[in-house]
Formats: C-alpha cells, sequence, structure tokens
C-alpha cells in the first residue's frame, strides 16, 4: 500500500498570512512608541535665513516697541531735521518722536555710533504714497482724516508729504509746505487757479479766505470735498439772506448754486457763468414777450414788444442786450416775499 502524504491546503495558508500581519502591526506600533517617547532631535542651521520685510502698518507699532532713543542723539547728524519748528511742534514733544515715525530709529543710531554701515537706514522717502500714508494714519485716524483713505487725493495716490512737511514746515497751522493752504492746493490745481486770479473771485487772493474755508482736502463722503452734504448748504454758511425760504421760489437757485455762478471766479459780474441776458436766455428762450437777441437792435422796424410766445431775436424798437440785464428790473432773482413779487420785480 502507498504512504498517506498530508498536503496544506487553502486554510492554511490563510492561517500562516494572519500570523505574519498581526507580527507586522506589532512591530510598527513598538517602534512608533519608542520614537515618541524619544527627545527631539536639534539640528544646527547653517544656512542664515532671509530677513523679511515688516509690512509697514507695523512700522509705527515696531518703532514705539523699539528701544528708546532721544531727540538728541539724531539731531547730532539730522540738524535739519531736528529744527526749533520741529521741536516746538505737536511732533516734536512727543515722546521718542523720531522713532514714532522712522522704525528702527534706535538701532540705526547704534550702528552709525559704533561705526557700522550695515544698520537699518530708517528712511521714508523710499515708501510710495499708501506707505507713508499708512504711517501717518495710524495716529491721523480721526476727526478730519476719518475718511481720507476713500477720498479722491487718496485713490490719486497723493501722499501727506506732498502738501504737509513734518521738518521744515512754513504755515502756521497744518504745517504745510507752503505759507497758506491755497498755494499749498494750486500747486496741482491749474484751473482753479487761474479762475481765482478773475476779475470777479472770492476774497481768497486778498487772503480774507482760502481753499479750505469751503473743501476738506482729506474728506472722502462729500462730493467735491466740501464742507457740507451740498453745495447750497455750503453756499449759505455765508450768504444767509439766499437761503429763505422765500414765497416766491426761482427754481434755479433752489437746485444749485453754480448752476448760475462759477465758485472759483468769472470774468462776469456776481461770479456769473455768462453775462445777462444770456445767462437767463439759457432757460427763458421765449414766451416773455420781450426778450432780444444780440440782433435786437433799435430799429424803426421793430414794433415796440414781442408778441407773447415770440422766439428768440424777435425784432423789438427796444433792446435789452446792450448795457441792459434782467436784474435792472427782475431785482430779487433768488427769491422773493412780497405779494407783489411772482416775477421778482419786487
Amino acid at each position: 500500500m502507498g504512504r498517506y502524504i498530508p498536503r496544506n491546503g487553502p486554510k492554511a495558508l490563510w492561517a500562516c498570512g494572519l500570523g505574519l500581519w498581526l507580527v507586522g502591526a506589532i512591530g510598527v506600533r513598538v517602534v512608533m512608541t519608542s520614537a515618541a517617547s524619544a527627545p527631539p532631535v536639534t539640528v544646527e542651521k547653517t544656512a542664515v535665513e532671509p530677513k523679511v520685510p515688516q509690512p509697514v502698518a507695523q512700522q509705527s507699532a515696531m518703532a514705539a516697541a523699539s528701544t528708546p532713543i532721544d531727540v538728541e542723539q539724531c539731531t547730532t547728524c539730522h540738524d535739519k531735521a531736528g529744527s526749533e519748528a520741529f521741536k516746538n511742534s505737536k511732533h516734536g514733544e512727543l515722546t521718542q518722536s523720531c522713532a514714532n515715525c522712522h522704525a528702527n530709529a534706535s538701532e540705526h543710531a547704534k550702528a552709525q555710533a559704533d561705526g557700522r554701515t550695515d544698520g537699518p537706514v530708517p528712511t521714508l522717502k523710499k515708501l510710495d504714497a499708501q506707505e507713508s500714508n499708512a504711517i501717518c494714519l495710524s495716529c491721523h485716524e480721526k476727526a478730519n482724516q476719518a475718511s481720507f483713505l476713500s477720498s479722491m487725493h487718496a485713490r490719486r495716490d497723493v501722499a501727506c508729504s506732498t502738501c504737509h512737511s513734518v521738518h521744515a514746515y512754513k504755515s502756521i497751522k497744518g504745517q504745510l509746505k507752503t505759507k497758506t493752504d491755497t498755494e499749498t492746493c494750486v500747486t496741482c490745481h491749474k484751473a482753479e487757479r487761474s479762475e481765482l486770479n478773475r476779475t470777479s473771485h472770492h476774497p481768497v487772493r486778498e487772503g480774507k479766505m482760502g481753499c479750505t474755508s469751503c473743501h476738506n482736502p482729506h474728506d472722502g463722503v462729500r462730493p467735491k470735498m466740501i464742507k457740507a452734504e451740498s453745495v447750497n448748504e455750503l453756499c449759505y454758511t455765508c450768504h444767509t439772506e439766499k437761503r429763505g425760504p422765500f414765497l416766491f421760489e426761482h427754481a434755479p437757485v433752489r437746485e444749485d448754486c453754480v448752476s448760475c455762478h462759477q465758485p472759483h471766479g468769472s470774468n462776469h459780474k456776481s461770479m456769473l457763468t455768462s453775462k445777462m441776458p444770456n445767462l437767463c436766455w439759457n432757460c427763458h428762450i421765449s414766451g416773455s414777450g420781450h426778450f432780444g437777441s444780440g440782433d435786437n437792435l433799435s430799429t424803426e422796424a421793430g414794433v415796440r414788444s414781442a408778441p407773447p410766445g415770440a422766439p428768440t431775436g424777435f425784432p423789438t424798437v427796444n433792446s435789452r442786450f446792450i448795457e441792459r440785464g434782467c436784474t435792472k428790473c427782475h431785482l430779487n432773482i433768488h427769491g422773493s416775499n412780497s405779494p407783489s413779487g411772482a416775477y421778482f420785480v419786487r
């Protein structure tokens, strides 16, 4: 008879595989446990990490947190920046006045004292408008400057240092680079400068008022950066007699003063946009019965007065264009409270 030899079946192979898997899992767990309990291994760095520049918005905070530095230490070299005008200003009275704006000022002074040239240079001249404005707004963020970032000046990348000077200002108020606010404004606003030199103008040239009398250069809420909610409200602050209310209102007056006036200056009387009666003809072109034009000179063929509904230029005997004006008769053109003032004649 033949001898019986037992053979391993599928069950035996499955049992061997399960055993190997359990041995491997237990070994991995033991290694991980020992690695977690072992002390961390520190590797000494041989390469120098590059210096990452700090955001400009944090420069003032960095300056305040840096080592205190006296102004006299800075003026040893920067004598022009530490002039008497600066020392007597609000900026010069601050503690660590230089370090409040110039980051790393103390580190710069220490490096210079040691004769090293690798120290930081805390200059603001290389910053763009947004970066330098961020330093100023870290303190000047209230009152007139509350909405500066939404103003036209900020959107046009105008820096605070364009108009103001901390160390060498010339004005009595505002630390401007010029003696008056008007001189500062007209360095950019050339068209308005030309209008201010016209015959009829506000007393800006005479020094009785300036651009900031009507405008807030730091405002970003109101149109044209004016100091009122509307042009009319601004004009009424001085011209209170034009405010009303009137029994008979003149519609253009209630709508907008600049419909008839040029606020910066004009070569026509009362700062009008054009001479009378041309100005009134912009609206009253017909229907009055007595309007004429440049061709409406005295003529024998003309009638005494134009019929109702006659167009502009209808020939009449009397001319109302030469040396005449609507306000010769319509005196209260801004409005009237007289019972007989329907046509502003009283």
